[in-house]
């Protein structure tokens, strides 16, 4: 079962790495690099990106002749998607107990994240029972 973990930045606006202590950003990135490696090595890794901020971000959506339209950029925007993880696992509870890791994250001071992440499972196929 795939499933995708969404990254959340906590409350307080985007970048706030950027004024971290430059060991707490070094710890951060090497958990980082550690649980992909990790997440890799069992095989459970699907596919994992890091995202640029609401201030590079676009809504679209497509006219009524199909022209893009887009609104943006979101400045204001207090939490915002930083990344995400695809993995295939065999249960529910497994990418729980991925997303718990990814959620210890260190920040400042070396004091775990406990950010929110999103589990939500891929769907690769519509449901058989559909009309």
């Amino acid at each position: 079962m795939k499933y995708i973990l969404m990254m959340n930045t906590p409350g307080g606006g985007p970048y706030q790495i950027n004024n971290w202590q430059q060991k707490d950003f070094k710890a951060h990135i090497a958990f980082m690099k550690s649980f992909h490696r990790k997440l890799s090595e069992s095989g459970e890794l699907v596919a994992a990106e890091g995202l640029a901020g609401p201030d590079k971000a676009k809504l679209v959506r497509a006219g009524e002749d199909g022209t893009p339209i887009t609104d943006g950029v979101f400045p204001e925007t207090k939490e915002f998607l930083a990344g995400y993880w695809i993995v295939d696992v065999e249960s529910p509870e497994r990418a729980y107990e991925i997303a718990a890791q990814a959620s210890a994250a260190p920040g400042p001071g070396g004091a775990p994240l406990n950010m929110g992440i999103e589990v939500r499972e891929v769907m690769s196929v519509p449901p058989i029972d559909l009309p």
